[in-house]
C-alpha cells in the first residue's frame, strides 16, 4: 500500500480508503443483495483491509449510512485506534445541528472522529454552511475543543469545493471523480487554491457502474495521476477488499476519448466529463442530466429515470426557448448541448412510464 500526505494535517493516509456504505445492514435499493453483512462479518472485512495496509475509513450518520457508523466503531475497538483515521459526516448545515451530530457520532463510534465533514453541500445551502454560526463555524469550534481532529466539506460541486479550498477553517475536502467524470478533477489540479488542502476522492467506480467496461486495476490506476490524498472505494465483501487493497496498481493513463470509445462498445454515451462549466441561465444542472443518461445505460435504469423525472421537462422547455446558448461557451468537450438534451428527452419518453 502506498501512502499520501493529507494536506497540511501532518497525517499520512493510505492511497485507497474504505467507504462503508456497503457494510450497512438493511434494504438499500442502490446496493446489490449480496451486501448487508452482519456485525461480525463487517468487522472482519474492515480488518482484512487493515491487514493489507488500509488506514482510512469513511462513514456517515445512521440516517445516511444505516448502521455502518456503529460497525466501524466496533472494528476500531479491535485494533490500535491510533493506527487508523476515521472520517464521519452529516447532512446538516446549521451550527447547532452539526455540533449535535458530532457528539452523537462520537457516541456511536465510541471514539473521536479524526475528520468530520459537512456532507452533500450544494450552492443552495452553501451560504448557511459557510456563514456566521453555520456548520463550518461549529466544526471549527469543535476542532479547537479537540472533539474532532480536522474539519471538512464534502460536495459534488466544484463551486462549493473551490469555496472550501479558499477558506482557512477547512482542512480537508471530499469530492467525486473517476476516469469518465474527470472534469472537476482536471480543474482542481490546475487551481492553486487547492494546494495544501487534503482531498478525499469518492465515486472512483461511479457507484460500481464502470466495473464491466473497465477493470478494477484500470479504474484505480486511471485516477492515480490526480492530486488526491485518498481514493475511497465502497467495500462490502472480502473479494472487494482483495481487489481494492491486495495490490499496488500502476498508474494508467486514459484519454477522455479512450474512455468514451470503450463505453461505445455498449451504448452511445453523452461525452460529458462533468467539468460543471455549463452554466445554465435558468439554473438547470445540465451535467447532472447527462450523468443520468449515461448511468441509465450503465445499469441504473430505475434510479436514473427517477432522477430525470424531477427536472427534465423544465430543462427541455427552457433549453428550446433559449437563444443565448451560454451553456456551450465553456464546455470543455464542445458538446452541442441542445441536441444532447433532445437525446435525453427521447430516452425519458421511451422509458419514463415503465
Amino acid at each position: 500500500m502506498r501512502y499520501r500526505e493529507l494536506g497540511m494535517t501532518g497525517l499520512k493516509v493510505s492511497e485507497i480508503g474504505f467507504g462503508t456504505i456497503p457494510i450497512l445492514s438493511g434494504n438499500v435499493p442502490v446496493l446489490p443483495k449480496f451486501f448487508s453483512p452482519d456485525n461480525e462479518t463487517a468487522v472482519a472485512i474492515m480488518k482484512k483491509a487493515y491487514d493489507m495496509g488500509c488506514n482510512f475509513y469513511d462513514t456517515a450518520i445512521p440516517e445516511e449510512y444505516g448502521d455502518a457508523e456503529f460497525k466501524l466503531g466496533e472494528f476500531a475497538k479491535t485494533i490500535d485506534r491510533n493506527k487508523i483515521i476515521i472520517s464521519d459526516k452529516a447532512r446538516f448545515y446549521g451550527g447547532g445541528e452539526i455540533y449535535r451530530e458530532v457528539l452523537r457520532s462520537t457516541e456511536n463510534l465510541g471514539t473521536k472522529p479524526d475528520i468530520y465533514f459537512v456532507h452533500q453541500v450544494d450552492d443552495e445551502c452553501a451560504d448557511e454552511v459557510f456563514g456566521k454560526g453555520g456548520a463550518l463555524d461549529a466544526l471549527y469550534d469543535l476542532k479547537r475543543e479537540e472533539k474532532i481532529g480536522f474539519t471538512g466539506i464534502a460536495s459534488h460541486y466544484y463551486s462549493v469545493l473551490y469555496r472550501g479550498a479558499k477558506d482557512r477553517r477547512v482542512d480537508i475536502l471530499q469530492g467525486s471523480g473517476n476516469i469518465l467524470e474527470r472534469g472537476m478533477l482536471d480543474r482542481i489540479r490546475t487551481e492553486e487554491a487547492f494546494c495544501g488542502k487534503g482531498f478525499i476522492l469518492n465515486k472512483v467506480y461511479a457507484a460500481g457502474l464502470l466495473i464491466g467496461p473497465f477493470t478494477v486495476p484500470e479504474l484505480i490506476g486511471g485516477i492515480l495521476e490526480y492530486p488526491f490524498s485518498c481514493a475511497l472505494l465502497g467495500i462490502g465483501t472480502f473479494s472487494q477488499a482483495d481487489d481494492a487493497f491486495g495490490a499496488e496498481y500502476p498508474p494508467v493513463h486514459f484519454s477522455f476519448e479512450d474512455v468514451v470509445g470503450r463505453l461505445k462498445k455498449g451504448f452511445d454515451p453523452i461525452g460529458c466529463d462533468r467539468c460543471e462549466k455549463c452554466i445554465c441561465p435558468y439554473g438547470h444542472e445540465i451535467h447532472t442530466t447527462f450523468r443520468q443518461y449515461n448511468y441509465f445505460h450503465l445499469g441504473k435504469e430505475y434510479w436514473a429515470i427517477g432522477k430525470l423525472g424531477m427536472d427534465l421537462e423544465k430543462t427541455y422547455k427552457h433549453c428550446r426557448a433559449c437563444n443565448d446558448r451560454v451553456c456551450m461557451n465553456e464546455c470543455s468537450r464542445h458538446l452541442c448541448i441542445p441536441e444532447e438534451i433532445e437525446r435525453v428527452i427521447g430516452l425519458f419518453e421511451a422509458y419514463g412510464d415503465r
